[in-house]
């Protein structure tokens, strides 16, 4: 019996197997794993997967473990467990737009790829507006008159500043978050507990015999 993890592809990818190195696990066989989404060694099987069906995977127990965004769980609120937060993927989400001093007439219209966040964030000022869910580059919007604003993760800032927009207000502050499959955590939680125990940020690296 194998422990599965399902990774988030792209920069979360890069910063969690460099993560995985300082906490000495081999990812050799990560990086040098070309294309391929499923790479499966003597102890687990590992597939890459964007953060939202990372999510999907661990809460169908497609995958035992996940490394996946805060953001995609406190947007789509998977039936997962989350255990341990980790010292990369940091990230805020911010109200950005195009910089002016004059507030727009009327109700406005923000773009996001979050709307759950952004309603809630909305209404707790007590503002209703008009979302528009994009999946794109949403910085966009506001440059080609869909919206007045957006609501996105902001990383660096480089995308917006750009793009001639700026940061209005930040409201949220995320982290990678290593989340676990309810059931796997009972019936495999011996296999588990080693690469848990190994990834957590309050311990010291130490070495895992078990590479991945």
């Amino acid at each position: 019996m194998k422990l599965c993890i399902a990774l988030t592809k792209g920069r979360l990818e890069e910063q969690c197997l460099d993560y995985l190195e300082q906490r000495a696990f081999d990812v050799t066989p990560l990086i040098e794993k070309g294309r391929k989404l499923c790479v499966e060694t003597d102890h687990f099987k590992v597939f890459f997967a964007k953060g939202v069906d990372v999510a999907t995977y661990v809460e169908n127990g497609i995958a035992d473990l996940g490394i996946v965004g805060e953001d995609i769980l406190t947007e789509y609120q998977p039936d997962v467990f989350n255990l341990i937060g980790l010292p990369f993927g940091i990230c805020r989400m911010a109200l950005a737009g195009i910089p002016t001093e004059e507030a727009p007439e009327g109700k406005r219209t923000i773009a996001t790829k979050y709307p759950n966040i952004a309603r809630s964030f909305f209404q707790e000022k007590g503002e209703s507006v008009d979302l528009v869910k994009l999946e794109g580059s949403v910085e966009l919007a506001p440059l080609l008159g869909l919206a007045d604003d957006i609501v996105d993760i902001v990383e660096t800032g480089t995308t917006l500043r750009e793009n001639g927009l700026v940061v209005k207000e930040e409201f949220m502050r995320f982290s990678a978050r290593c989340i676990a499959n309810r059931s796997s955590l009972k019936v495999k939680r011996s296999l588990m507990l080693p690469f848990i125990e190994a990834i957590d940020k309050e311990s010291e690296p130490r070495h895992v015999s078990s590479n991945l």
